[in-house]
Formats: C-alpha cells, structure tokens, sequence
C-alpha cells in the first residue's frame, strides 16, 4: 500500500558552527516522503512557489513519489532560515518566509482519496483537518505537530485528536499540552484525548510508544558525527509509516519493528545536510543497520 503524506515542502537555509548550506530541499512533507519513500510508495500532497528548483522535483521522482497532489502555485516557496548551536539539540530561527504556504489548501487528486495509510505532517491543524474531510476509508491515520499550533490553534488541534489514530509530537511540546512534565503521565493524558497510539520523540534519546499493547522504548541509531538533525523527526515518522504500509500483520503487531526502522531511516538524515545524506542512502544500509540496533538493545 501507498502512503499520503502531507505537510510543508520548503528550501531550508541551514548554518552550523562547521557549514552554511543555502536554499537545500526542506519541509516536513519532503523528509517524511523520502524517508517513506524506501519501504513503500508515496502520494505527496503540498504547495511550492515558481522559484521552486526543478532539481527538487526530479529528486522526489528518483525515489518514485507520486508528485500528483503537489501544486505549483504563484508566489515563492516557504523558506525557512535557522542557526544550530555546538549542541546540536539547540537551535534558534533566523527567519521564515511563509511565501505560497499562507494561502496553501491541500486538494487530493482523486486517486488519494482511498488512502489507507496517511500522515499529516507538521501544518495547521485546520488544514490537517481539511485532508481528512476529503479522505474515504483510510486505515491507520497520524498526525504531527509543534509548539506553534498548541500556542495558536490548541481548539482545532483538540477536536483533531479525536479524529486521528496516531499522534506524535517531542517531550516539550507533549509537557505543554498536558501541563505535565512527567512523559508517562503524559501519555496517558494524551490517550484520553483520542489516539490510540501516541509516540513522543526525544531527539537523540529515541522515543517513546504507548499504545493499547504498552509502553515501548525505541533507541535512536548512535552517531558519532551529526552534520544536521533538521528533519529527524519527520525522517522518523516518515520512516515509520512507510514500513507500517506494506509489512504484513496488524498496527500493534508491527509498530514497533516500524519505529526501529523510522529511527534508523532519521540516523542517515542527520548526517547530512538537510537530504542530502538521505537521497544517498540504500535499503541495504538500512537493513544493516536496524540488525546493528537490534544486536546493541538485546538483552
């Protein structure tokens, strides 16, 4: 099976303390499909500018991603500016130009409103809302998101959660909407207000699943050298999804195997910058090293 994946499809101008890199391909939309992209096929729905580089589109097309929902619109291409301290875990934004994103409305072509596997990446609850309006009978659903939409649009977001399978969000954004900082508490706060499934990321740490079989602890891939880690997250999420589609078996009989690959798909994405290291990957390297985190984490 497919995975629809929707959310922001940007150019990511990223500074470290060792590199600058101008105007790379971003957006949560973008890490998430590729990352999706080794395990399953992929239906990409977003908005880009005129200015959008056709480098971009042909690199989505070399990992086979369905460019059907993506609209070209008048205007120019979210761009988004951010600097990373030493610590990798610290970073400030620099700017955010939102360009077409302001006005963008996701419109499913035909052939996307039968997906059974779908992920709504980080964007407006509103318009996460919107794609489901517009959804038939999809299966397993998830949602992302961020601090932004708890501060500005906390209303839609809850009304969201209770249409949704899945959620996931960090260990900061998951303390602001419950106003716990204890995650298992946490959690369980999460739960009530409507996914079954609810996984919080903690960066390098790995994650966290509870779910209706338990709690699960997923490891991050050790690295010892991390060029950038935008996009990790959805990398991971991507990954997830991807694997979720097209392995055999239920969701809670396969979500955390799903979660081991989503880690080690955002391992690659760190490495380089924006998708860089990522586009370069193999399924192969993949493989290897899921058995390398499953050697490191059995006990």
């Amino acid at each position: 099976m497919s995975v629809l994946i929707v959310g922001t499809t940007a150019l990511d101008s990223i500074k470290t303390p060792a590199k600058e890199n101008p105007r790379l391909l971003g957006g949560s939309a973008s890490h998430a499909a590729v990352a999706a992209s080794f395990f399953s096929p992929v239906q990409l729905v977003g908005g880009v500018g005129e200015d959008f580089p056709s480098k971009y589109l042909a690199l989505y097309r070399k990992h086979g991603i369905d460019l059907a929902g993506l609209q070209i619109l008048p205007g120019k291409t979210f761009h988004w500016s951010g600097e990373y301290e030493v610590n990798m875990n610290n970073r400030r934004t620099l700017a955010t130009e939102l360009g077409v994103i302001e006005t963008f409305t996701p419109k499913l072509p035909a052939a996307y409103q039968n997906a059974a596997f779908v992920l709504l990446g980080n964007i407006a609850p509103a318009l996460q809302h919107s794609v489901l309006d517009q959804l038939k009978r999809p299966k397993f659903v998830v949602a992302d998101s961020m601090d932004l939409w708890l501060n500005i649009a906390l209303p839609s977001l809850l009304k969201l959660l209770k249409r949704i399978d899945g959620f996931v969000l960090n260990d900061s954004e998951a303390a602001l909407l419950t106003q716990e900082d204890n995650i298992f508490v946490a959690l369980k706060k999460i739960h009530r207000l409507g996914p079954k499934y609810v996984i919080i990321k903690k960066g390098s740490h790995g994650s966290i699943l509870s779910a209706p079989k338990g709690i699960f602890i997923c490891p991050a891939y050790p690295l010892h050298t991390v060029e950038d880690p935008t996009g990790a997250g959805d990398s991971f999420v991507g990954g997830m999804m991807g694997y979720l589609a097209t392995a055999k078996g239920t969701i809670d009989a396969k979500i955390r195997r799903a979660m081991v690959y989503g880690s080690v798909t955002a391992s690659f994405c760190c490495e380089g910058f924006g998708l860089t290291a990522t586009t370069r990957t193999q399924r192969a390297a993949i493989e290897k090293r899921v058995k390398e985190l499953e050697t490191m984490t059995r006990f």
